[in-house]
């Protein structure tokens, strides 16, 4: 080999990055300890950013083209190397390129649940997780704040690095955008839409990356908010308290519980049984006693004097208000819990009496 062709193994000419790898998102050029020839030719490809650093500052920048390195085209260097008068000789940089390509399906998740503030629940604990798209947008903060010094810097090792970071942006922006639970744990698509604006400002100003994309694929809550959010939907399906205390009855009684399950069983009945009463009454505008039910106690039709006077009743009237037998009334009136007023055979109920017996 001749000491012309030493000297030109010895500069580099053309420097350039052919990236197959697609996962690879910085790259620094390996100059084997070759100095850079003046005027040499760096080809930036597209989705590329070259970078210069010299002494571990920030020099000149490049996009995608073909680009001679001279004086006037790298002017940082030139400053930074104190060339006062354009240099002529070769010279020695770290040159980076960059991916500035769009990096899709990066998986986050949280490791440990993050705690959120609900209206409806209070302090929720929940678990998240999802995929999200990136693209560098700003090289130097990147190779700063992210990739380092790193000769090849990986899709997965960006994964490792930015996982708790993007799950701590995320926790901050869903606490910011005081998005309900219930609506977490339903509007998946939506909720990516909008933190998209409180992540990125965040994300960019810090690691010089922007997120294209961020979807949550799951959100989810402990047993007992989840039982909570059920509740609230089977209240939702029920409608009104009218129907929902009449199924608790009809469940009731399919379970055999209802009739004389006990006095506390038959208290609860009995309060159910006022409460429907009341809901009928109300949505009915009758001031007198609700009509009997077929096949009950007392359906025959109610003495003129208690028909005139809804205040008082009869064994039969509150068994029936209550959804229970006259029997148990009686039980209740035997035992004195239920005040009443027997007149020769027939006892007689007030009404502020049935209050007072069901307030307790």
């Amino acid at each position: 080999m001749g000491i012309m062709d030493f000297i030109k193994g010895e500069l580099l000419e053309i420097i350039e990055w052919q990236d197959d790898s697609r996962d690879t998102i910085a790259w620094r050029f390996p100059d084997n300890d070759a100095a850079i020839k003046n005027g040499a030719q760096l080809i930036v490809r597209e989705s590329q950013t070259a970078q210069f650093l010299y002494l571990g500052q920030f020099g000149d920048t490049f996009g995608p083209g073909k680009h001679t390195l001279a004086t006037d085209n790298i002017p940082v260097l030139t400053r930074l190397k104190g060339w006062k008068y354009g240099f002529e000789s070769p010279f020695k940089a770290d040159l980076y390129f960059v991916n500035t390509r769009l990096f899709t399906g990066n998986k986050w998740g949280t490791s440990n649940p993050i705690m959120l503030r609900d209206q409806d629940f209070g302090i929720v604990r929940a678990r998240a997780f999802g995929t999200y798209d990136f693209r560098v947008t700003n090289v130097q903060t990147f190779l700063k704040e992210v990739a380092g010094s790193d000769h090849d810097f990986r899709v997965d090792e960006f994964a490792d690095t930015m996982r708790s970071r993007i799950v701590s942006i995320f926790s901050d922006a869903l606490a910011t955008a005081s998005i309900p639970v219930l609506d977490v744990a339903t509007r998946y698509t939506d909720l990516g839409d909008a933190l998209l604006p409180l992540i990125n400002p965040v994300i960019s100003a810090k690691y010089g990356i922007e997120v294209a994309s961020f979807i949550v694929e799951n959100v989810s809550v402990p047993p007992e908010v989840e039982e909570a959010i059920d509740k609230r939907s089977a209240m939702s399906a029920i409608g009104n308290l009218n129907d929902y205390v009449k199924y608790q009855m009809g469940q009731g009684m399919a379970s055999g519980e209802g009739g004389g399950g006990g006095s506390a069983g038959m208290a609860s009945e009995m309060a159910i049984g006022f409460a429907v009463a009341q809901e009928m009454m109300k949505n009915s505008g009758l001031a007198g006693s609700p009509p009997a039910l077929p096949g009950q106690v007392g359906a025959a039709t109610s003495p003129a004097p208690i028909a005139a006077n809804p205040d008082i009743l009869d064994p039969a009237t509150v068994a029936r208000m209550l959804g229970v037998t006259e029997a148990d009334v009686m039980t209740e009136i035997s035992s004195g819990k239920l005040a009443a007023k027997k007149i020769g055979s027939a006892h007689r109920i007030t009404r502020a009496a049935l209050d007072a017996f069901l307030a307790e």
